[in-house]
């Protein structure tokens, strides 16, 4: 079986499911098997709630006063795991729950899924990657038609319902993309995090 909770740069992350509905042209996985202490990402199928808790009381939290759910796959795809196990682990380890997402959840099950992660979620930081449809769809490749507009929707509507939401991009961006994603976040009210591409 794949690592279900692995560390990387003094953060705990959890790898509940290698489903994804993006195509993303820098995507990690498509380069390795794994990320830091993690031996494989891939899983052969998906784990269960009961494996994913497991793992959890296998697992040391001293020092860790966050859990990330981000791994080789959409955290969001595998959403009632992804809602019990951070429930979970919230309860019996006192972490705070952030979820890394390309914020296309409500596209993927056709309903809004925000009020799921109310009460739990944290935190959620959701993948721009672009400034614009055109190139969002270029470097991101979603399976679904209207991906960017719906991404900015999710990010609108999380505010409601999670105490911090974020959208990302990365540095390797040209100049000008980052000052357009920065004008677009700033429109939208929601902190723009620019990450280092390693």
């Amino acid at each position: 079986m794949a690592d279900i909770l692995y560390t990387y740069k003094n953060q705990v992350y959890a790898n509940i499911t290698n489903k994804c509905d993006c195509r993303c042209t820098f995507c990690i996985r498509s380069h390795e098997d794994s990320v830091g202490d993690a031996k494989t990402l891939w899983h052969k199928t998906d784990p269960s709630l009961e494996e994913v808790i497991a793992a959890m009381d296998a697992f040391d939290f001293t020092g860790y006063d966050e859990l990330v759910y981000c791994g080789y796959g959409e955290p969001t795809c595998a959403l009632e795991t992804l809602t019990a196990s951070a429930k979970y682990a919230k309860e019996k380890y006192g972490v705070r729950i952030r979820v890394n997402t390309n914020g296309l959840a409500n596209l993927y099950y056709g309903r809004d899924i925000i009020p799921a992660l109310a009460g739990t979620v944290d935190s959620v930081s959701i993948s721009l990657n672009a400034p614009t449809s055109e190139e969002y769809d270029k470097v991101t490749r979603p399976r679904f038609t209207g991906a960017f507009d719906a991404l900015l929707q999710f990010a609108s509507e999380c505010k409601d319902y999670i105490p911090d939401v974020r959208l990302t991009i990365v540095d390797v961006l040209p100049r000008d993309k980052i000052e357009a994603s920065q004008a677009l976040a700033d429109s939208l009210g929601i902190t723009l995090r620019i990450r280092k591409y390693a």
